[in-house]
């Protein structure tokens, strides 16, 4: 097998046998809602996570309440979910309205771990 391919040889064993992605370079990763996502979706993915995951710190007087909107909160209980449960891809698809970022989310007093 060539240096070239090995790579990626790697990466598809690593899902072919239900590992987790952790980009080679170590970077870690965030999940967020995508910012096409409908209220809807966005609104039954912060049920579907925090049923999951302890949301408190989006909740009224904590670090990560503001701003208050959907596309905020569903983000937050998202990435709990997400990295809670082990940053495998699958655990950002949320019905493809999820999108993987290595770009760090947090704001503020707002820390996305």
């Amino acid at each position: 097998m060539s240096r070239a391919a090995l790579p990626l040889f790697l990466l598809l064993l690593s899902f072919t046998a239900g590992g987790t992605f952790k980009p080679v370079n170590g970077q870690k990763t965030w999940c967020v809602a995508k910012p096409s996502s409908d209220e809807s979706t966005l609104l039954a993915n912060i049920n579907y996570a925090c049923s999951h995951v302890d949301c408190k710190v989006m909740q009224k007087g904590c670090p990560c309440f503001s701003p208050d909107s959907l596309i905020n909160h569903a983000s937050i209980a998202m990435n709990l979910y997400y990295q809670c449960k082990g940053r495998n891809h699958w655990n950002c698809d949320f019905r493809n309205s999820g999108l993987i970022t290595t770009t760090n989310p947090s704001y503020g007093n707002c820390a996305y771990d």
